[in-house]
Parts: structure tokens; C-alpha cells; sequence
């Protein structure tokens, strides 16, 4: 479907911002708050928009511990359907919470969470692994992160220290 211009400039605002108040988002778009809210509800019946979230920085929120695990997986393509039916069998469990096809050594690259290492580590070693088409995996645990979604989670604080030198 092609878009016009205004479609294009609703939708870049609200990735960056999805609670930005409709007046706003209308100055910003030179267009009125009607024209503002029937283009964003046939944009999200359409299914281009598909969802609004939040990034959190879940390490300040106390009592919510978890592990996160980018999963790469090597798996044979199957005929007339690609990567298709894999990735489709693969973001169906709950745990997962992105799945990618990527050009490179691995076809998919799958995000999950879980409670402990121990949990995920079955997930890879009893679901993911023995689904037929899954090759081999290779499984990366989150440490920190940095920036997600354009957001940095630390900002950078400069060191106001003198260094008076002899």
C-alpha cells in the first residue's frame, strides 16, 4: 500500500512518542485532530500500526528479576514455505518475544525471557533445539543493556572532577 506523506510523518512521531496528546501530534502534522485520529484509526486497521509500548528499564523496578536470551539459529528452510513455518512455529511460544529472519552465518536470531538461566536453557535444549528444521542454536545472555528502541538507559554523566595538574 503506498502512503502519503502525512501517513509517513503521523507514524515516525508516534514511534518515537505514542503518548504524544492528539493536539500535539495535529500542530506537529499541520492537519486538525479529526483528520489526525481517522488517518491513526485506518493506519491501525490496516494492521500498520500493530501496537503501543513502553520501554522500560525493568532493573529500577524492584521486585521483577528475569533473564533475557538472543537465541542465533541455523535452520533448513522448507520448500514453498521458506522460513516461514519455522519462524511462525517458533513465535508461538510464550516465552518467546522476538523472532527475525537475518541475512549471515544464522537464519534467525529469537529473543525469549525467562525466570532463570536454568529455564531457558530447557526452553533451548527441549523445545527449540528439537524442532525438526532447527540445525543448531547458539544462545547469548543479556547483560546490561545500554540503549533499546532509541532509548539510552543510562545516560552518559560527565566527570565534573578538577584535575588540577603540577
Amino acid at each position: 500500500m503506498e502512503m502519503n506523506e502525512k501517513e509517513i510523518e503521523i507514524l515516525e512521531i508516534l514511534e518515537d512518542n505514542a503518548r504524544i496528546p492528539l493536539d500535539v501530534l495535529a500542530d506537529m502534522v499541520d492537519l486538525s485532530e479529526e483528520e489526525v485520529e481517522k488517518t491513526i484509526t485506518s493506519l491501525e486497521e490496516q494492521n500498520i500500526i500493530l501496537n503501543y509500548s513502553s520501554v522500560i528499564n525493568w532493573d529500577k523496578a524492584a521486585g521483577k528479576d528475569g533473564v533475557v536470551a538472543m537465541i542465533d539459529v541455523k535452520v533448513t528452510p522448507k520448500r514453498e514455505v521458506g522460513f516461514d513455518d519455522v519462524a511462525e512455529r517458533i513465535y508461538r511460544f510464550p516465552e518467546v518475544k522476538t523472532v527475525y529472519l537475518m541475512s549471515g552465518a544464522y537464519d534467525l536470531s529469537v529473543q525469549i525471557e525467562g525466570k532463570t538461566m536454568k529455564e531457558v536453557a530447557f526452553f533451548v535444549s527441549n523445545k527449540l533445539s528439537t524442532l525438526d528444521s532447527v540445525l543448531s542454536t547458539t544462545t547469548h545472555f543479556l547483560l546490561k543493556k545500554y540503549k533499546h528502541d532509541g532509548v539510552i538507559f543510562e545516560p552518559e554523566q560527565k566527570d565534573k572532577r578538577i584535575v588540577v595538574s603540577p
